[in-house]
């Protein structure tokens, strides 16, 4: 398996992604038909940038991408590239307006620091993970699709069930370029439904 990871982080390097996983969103978009020319994408938790960088080349020069994250970025930017330096939770309406609110689609690869004890690390990662579909029930247009990153434990049932209620069709992805031994999967929802209230983060 040190084989092809290996060949991912020497294959980011030559296309000059600034990290492999660049690589687990061109699979599941290759597969799903994701992210089109002219798309306007939010992605939060952007930091270090790669999926910024793929959607960037996906979108074209009438497509825009704005990135999320509490972590400054350290790659230049594009033309059709944005970043905002905050917390997602701080973001409104005239923040977002310049960069093509409502979304096309909201991408969300956010991860959080680690403790080892599973339930706190648990509770952590099902944060995130609402935040992010908060953001998507606000600021991403009905009929948009979501993907989000999320990690097999207690909250992966309960995480899907809420997205079933909120898109026509939810499916799980583990790319191929994924660590073996990780627990992470990908959850698109594709179709999103009306929301009459965004409710609470």
């Amino acid at each position: 398996m040190k084989e092809v990871q290996d060949h991912y982080f020497k294959k980011a390097k030559t296309e000059g992604y600034v990290a492999r996983s660049a690589y687990k969103l061109e699979e599941i978009d290759q597969k799903q038909g994701l992210i089109r020319p002219g798309f306007c994408v939010l992605d939060l938790g952007c930091f270090p940038g790669s999926w910024m960088q793929y959607t960037a080349k996906r979108v074209g020069p009438k497509g825009k991408v704005l990135g999320i994250d509490i972590q400054n970025l350290e790659m230049g930017l594009g033309p059709n590239q944005a970043f905002l330096h905050q917390d997602i939770l701080s973001l409104d309406l005239e923040t977002l307006a310049p960069y093509g609110v409502p979304f096309d689609l909201v991408l969300s690869d956010m991860a959080p620091s680690t403790t080892g004890h599973k339930a706190t690390d648990g509770a952590r990662v099902l944060g995130l993970n609402q935040m992010a579909l908060w953001v998507a029930r606000r600021w991403l247009k009905t009929g948009g699709d979501c993907l989000i990153k999320v990690f097999h434990g207690p909250a992966f049932e309960p995480l899907l069930k809420q997205m079933k209620t909120e898109y026509t069709k939810v499916k799980p992805f583990k790319p191929k370029s994924s660590r073996k031994e990780s627990s992470e999967v990908f959850l698109l929802g594709q179709g999103k439904l009306s929301v009459s209230n965004p409710g609470e983060p």
